[in-house]
Formats: structure tokens, C-alpha cells, sequence
């Protein structure tokens, strides 16, 4: 009898710290929801909320005035505070440009009637908005006949140690192992492809004047999947930048010739430098020549969220832009709909450097069936430091009535 009592009572302890460790748990996540209200409507902190608006929109904003009303309208009510507007993408310009092709441009301003860049970047700077030029710099997407390649040639593109684009072509035998990202990517290291996209931004500056920031993105090497941990494994796996311009340049200042020189852990990790440097390059020659035109403009970069990805593979060097001033702020691209994987994202990108120059991307396209996930990042941002939240992207709040309403509630 005494032994069932005890274990009667034994149970009951147990039960009874299960319970309270329930308790205490779900308190905490309360806790946390409820801080993330304070959090958003500005009683305890700055955060600030962005969008990113693509050119292929289901929405069209740029195509009529009444669109970009519409869009001004759902960011105020939402309390959004940056819209990041795709102006520049595959080489093409949806501005008027006399650098390239803008015949996107031209079928804006055949369906509004005007320059809908321009109409929204008023609309905006009226309702305290922030409008932000964003350009795909080194993707040019699948656009073979380019302005860049056209009138610089194929060498600006970049390949991989056995002489390919990041493109899939038919019938390739690697493309059995890795998966590539099917886009082209132009070369950092060539000066003329740095030139070319620094006039663009420059030019960008120039025509709206009203910006406030300027957002590069796709500013690296291309990715692979699986990568590879940087050149020394180039037998296991993909690594790009190895066009022969590129490779003579390296050997010039270095020396070294990476393909032909015996293993050397010193030679590859003086590559790997180079192509970090190659990016930061870019960065820096964008982010000097638009400051030198307006040095309010606030200078943004997207990366990939991964330390080790984004030093060793794509390499985006971002804490030395950061830490140089060539980048004002970096928005890491958590794009998952594991809660536990994007904390961890985005928990190692805010211990790099001052969290007030860091945002984190959320991939709301991801969530479209998963509201619960989504609300369960934003708490856990509230809990980070970093000092702002941006959604891709605009179509999936625009379409999402929930979202709006959660975003009205802890964001205006």
C-alpha cells in the first residue's frame, strides 16, 4: 500500500512539473507575442517594416497610377516604412534609361500614361515612405542577349572550374549531381562589368532624385547546391569566377595560378580572397559613386543568411562593407518555413556586427498555406535585436487580408 501511495505521489510530481514547465513555456511564448506587439507599434523600439515589390507583380504596380495608390494605401495601413521597387533587372531598366534597354520602361509609361516610378516615389515621400531603388546586379536572369554582353562580349560572364555558366544546358552530365542556379551571373572581377553597373546606379540616382536608398541585391558569386566549403574542394563540387580574365588577373597579382599550381592551402585561400574582393569591389565603386551624387542616400545589400555560404561560397564579404561604410545596412534573406532554422539564420547574421544595420528578409511566398509559421518568426524577431523586418514579398500581403490585419495591428 505505502509503495502505491509513493508512486501515486511520485506520479503526481511528475505531472505536476510537466504542467508548470507547460505553463512556464506557454507564458513565455505569450510573453513574447505580446512583447512583439510593443515591439512593432513602437513604444520600445525603432524596427522598421519593408516590402519588396518585383517587376513581375501579379499586382502591375507600375502600370497605372491607380495601382500605386492602391499600394500606398495597404503600406500605410500596414505600417510599412520601406518599399524596396524593383527598377533593374536581367540588364533591363524600368526607368528611362539611356545606358540600356528600356523598352520595359517604355511599356510602363504606354499603359499609365507616365512615369509610375516617379509618381510613386512622390505618393510615398507624402505618407513618410521610404522608397528604395532595387537592382539584380550580377544575375541577368536568363537574358543571353543583354546590353552587357552585347557590347562587352561573353568573357563579362562568369563560369565555374569547367568553363560553364551558372545556366543549365541540356544533357549536361554534372547537372545529375549539383542543382545550379539556372541563371547567368556576370564577372565582378572584370572593371568594365563594375563600371557598368556603378553608371546604372548613378543613373538611377540621377533620374529620382527623391530615392532614399539605393538596394543591391544579387551582389555575389552564384550558389550551388550541395556548395562546397571554398576552392580547396573544387574536386567535390562547383566554385565560380574561373573565366580567363579572371584568372589572369589573380595570377598577375598574385602569382599564383590556381588551376595549374600544386594544392596549397595558402594559394586557395588567397582565391578565395580575390573573389571576396571582387565583390566588395563592386559595393564599394556602387556605393561611392551614388553617395557622391547624394550622400543622404541610404545603401543596402541583400545576402545570403548562412555565415559560412555567404564568406565561402557566394562570397559576400557583407561585415567588411558594413564595417568600411560602403553598405549603410545588410537584409539577410531567411527565406524557410522552418521556425527553428530561420532563428538560427537570423541570430548568427545579428552577432556579426552592430544589429541596428541589420534587417531580416522573410519569404512570406513560403507561408502562403502556414499563417501560424509566419507569426511565430515575427515573435521570434521581436525577441532580436535587428532593426528591421522586411516581406517578400508585396503580392502576398496585398492578396492576404489575415496579414494585413495582423501587420495594421502591430505595425501601424
Amino acid at each position: 500500500l505505502m509503495l502505491y501511495i509513493l508512486t501515486l505521489w511520485g506520479g503526481h510530481i511528475i505531472y505536476s512539473t510537466v504542467m508548470y514547465i507547460k505553463k512556464l513555456l506557454f507564458t513565455i511564448a505569450l510573453s513574447s507575442l505580446l512583447s512583439f506587439s510593443a515591439h512593432c507599434d513602437g513604444t520600445s523600439s525603432n524596427t522598421r517594416l519593408g516590402v519588396w515589390i518585383t517587376v513581375f507583380s501579379q499586382e502591375n504596380i507600375l502600370f497605372s497610377t491607380d495601382q500605386v495608390d492602391d499600394l500606398i494605401k495597404t503600406c500605410v495601413s500596414c505600417g510599412i516604412d520601406d518599399i524596396y521597387l524593383q527598377v533593374y533587372r536581367a540588364d533591363k531598366a524600368y526607368y528611362n534609361s539611356s545606358i540600356t534597354d528600356s523598352s520595359p520602361y517604355n511599356n510602363i509609361v504606354s499603359n499609365a500614361g507616365t512615369d509610375t516610378v516617379s509618381y510613386l516615389i512622390k505618393k510615398a515621400k507624402l505618407k513618410g515612405i521610404s522608397v528604395h531603388a532595387w537592382m539584380n546586379l550580377l544575375s541577368i536572369a536568363q537574358n543571353e542577349n543583354t546590353n552587357i554582353v552585347k557590347t562587352l562580349g561573353k568573357t563579362v560572364l562568369t563560369v565555374d572550374q569547367h568553363g560553364r555558366t551558372a545556366l543549365k544546358t541540356k544533357d549536361d552530365p554534372l547537372d545529375k549531381y549539383y542543382i545550379r542556379e539556372d541563371q547567368l551571373f556576370l564577372e565582378p572581377g572584370n572593371k568594365k562589368v563594375r563600371e557598368y553597373l556603378s553608371n546604372i546606379a548613378c543613373e538611377i540616382i540621377k533620374t529620382y532624385p527623391d530615392l532614399s536608398g539605393m538596394h543591391l541585391d544579387y551582389i555575389r558569386y552564384p550558389s550551388v547546391v550541395p556548395f562546397i566549403p571554398g576552392s580547396r574542394f573544387t574536386s567535390h563540387g562547383i566554385s565560380y569566377g574561373y573565366g580567363k580574365d579572371n584568372l589572369e588577373m589573380f595570377k598577375k597579382h598574385s602569382g599564383i595560378d590556381i588551376v595549374s599550381d600544386k594544392y596549397s592551402r595558402t594559394s586557395f585561400m588567397a582565391w578565395d580572397k580575390w573573389r571576396r574582393n571582387n565583390v566588395t569591389s563592386l559595393v564599394r565603386s556602387i556605393s561611392e559613386k551614388v553617395k557622391g551624387i547624394n550622400p543622404d542616400i541610404k545603401v543596402s545589400c541583400t545576402i545570403v543568411p548562412s555565415m559560412e555560404r555567404t564568406y565561402l561560397t557566394t562570397f559576400q564579404d557583407w561585415t567588411s562593407w558594413l564595417d568600411n561604410g560602403y553598405a549603410d545596412y545588410i537584409v539577410a534573406m531567411d527565406y524557410t518555413d522552418d521556425v527553428r532554422l530561420f532563428g538560427f539564420y537570423a541570430n548568427s547574421v545579428i552577432a556579426q556586427t552592430d544589429p541596428q544595420k541589420i534587417q531580416i528578409g522573410m519569404g512570406a511566398y513560403l507561408l502562403e498555406d502556414k499563417p501560424e509559421v509566419m507569426y511565430e518568426q515575427l515573435a521570434l524577431l521581436a525577441a532580436m535585436p535587428a532593426s528591421g523586418i522586411v516581406i517578400f514579398s508585396y503580392d502576398d500581403i496585398a492578396d492576404n487580408e489575415v496579414l494585413q490585419k495582423f501587420l495594421t495591428k502591430n505595425f501601424k
